[in-house]
């Protein structure tokens, strides 16, 4: 069996490349994938797939096995980011100033291969794969909607990959445990009391009490969290003021954290609002602290991840698979799901030295060795017919 999900792979390569280089062409950002979501229904009405719309864009579809069994579920997520491509390829965006930099238009593409693959082998399946095309992964989340919307509902295990250029070709790397961290913002409002620049005493100075405030929050990684738990906190902007010879009466702060465990995400924001209150009081000012709560940190469960380390073995040789030491401060709304049900999270390994395909996500420079796709679709394949029929 596994030398005919190889061939198949082999078989819809050219398909996955098409469908990759589509979507590349017309991205479209957090939950306006409307374009996107109607190009993945007619593959999967001419696979004779049945699916459904959820979460605004979102798609979930089953491909039903001969007999009852468990479901599987894969995750590709589908927004685009708002960068100008620099990239000279045939399959250029587009869409000015929009860009499938992170690698979303390659996710779904291996998703579609591997549900090419597993439709054919249909037959040899007990139970179900879900697939689930999800909208807004870098908006505000579209992972948390589609859950409310049933999109997990009889699923057993969920799966996601992501596109890594630092990554070669060929490869791919797995990790128990934590493996991407939370992702939530901050906002401080420091009140203070304005006045002219040449009578300082007679003001309380926002400015530096921000000023401190910020140099007390880099403090708190360093001096208030266990060393062996991995965190940040990166204050992102700093605005006050309007011109040189006036104190202005308030600043804004604003900012991100994030941690690799529940536990010091949870700790984070008391102690952020702390130092924030601690540090304007003692000029005598006060300030607003606020919170934006986005997602939890990524973390994969132990056994599936050994399982699918497995299959990956099996479908791409054990030199090809890589174990994980370091989790990235990075985030994704996976998260969600696999807050819910045994999930593993992987990195599918897309650079390429030789073609120059070295520019990180995230960059206008980013593009992918399309090799990875059929690589992802194997492992993916592999895993799925082992779960459910092994």
């Amino acid at each position: 069996m596994i030398n005919e999900t190889a061939l198949l792979c082999d078989k819809y390569f050219p398909d996955m490349v098409k469908i990759r280089r589509t979507l590349h062409m017309y991205p479209e950002t957090a939950f306006l994938e409307y374009r996107t979501s109607e190009y993945i229904k007619e593959v999967l009405k001419k696979l004779n797939i049945p699916y459904k719309s959820v979460a605004k864009t979102g798609i979930v579809a089953d491909i039903t096995g001969s007999g009852a069994g468990k479901t599987l579920a894969f995750r590709a997520d589908m927004d685009a980011l708002d960068i100008y491509e620099e990239n000279d390829v045939p399959y250029k965006s587009k869409t000015d100033g929009v860009m499938h930099a992170c690698g979303h238009d390659a996710h779904m593409a291996t998703l579609l291969g591997a549900a090419m693959v597993l439709n054919e082998l249909k037959d040899k399946i007990k139970g179900k794969i879900r697939l689930i095309f999800q909208p807004a992964e870098e908006g505000d989340g579209g992972a948390l909607p589609m859950i409310k919307e049933g999109a997990l509902e009889g699923v057993s295990a969920v799966v996601a990959a992501h596109v890594m250029s630092d990554i070669p070709c060929g490869k791919v790397l797995v990790k128990e445990g934590a493996i991407m961290a939370s992702c939530d913002d901050f906002k401080i409002t420091v009140i203070g009391r304005g006045g002219h620049g040449a009578y300082p005493h007679k003001t309380i100075d926002p400015i530096v009490i921000g000023a401190n405030i910020v140099n007390g929050l880099q403090k708190i990684v360093s001096r208030k969290i266990n060393p062996l738990e991995p965190c940040v906190i990166t204050v992102g902007y700093f605005h006050a003021g309007t011109c040189t010879n006036v104190i202005p009466g308030t600043a804004e702060i604003g900012g991100t954290f994030r941690a690799l465990s529940n536990e010091v995400r949870e700790s984070l924001p008391k102690l952020i609002e702390e130092c924030a209150k601690n540090q304007a009081k003692s000029f005598g000012g006060d300030c607003d602290v606020k919170f934006f709560f986005q997602f939890a940190p990524v973390i994969n469960d132990k056994h599936i991840t050994q399982e699918f380390a497995k299959s990956c073995k099996k479908a791409i040789g054990n030199e090809n698979v890589i174990w994980g030491n370091t989790p990235s401060m990075a985030s994704d709304d996976f998260s969600y799901f696999a807050n819910e049900i045994p999930a593993t999270y992987f990195y599918l390994g897309c650079g390429n030295l030789e073609k120059g395909i070295v520019n990180p996500i995230h960059s206008p420079g980013f593009d992918i060795d399309e090799d990875c796709l059929k690589v992802g679709a194997k492992v993916l394949s592999q895993f799925a017919l082992d779960y459910l029929c092994g």
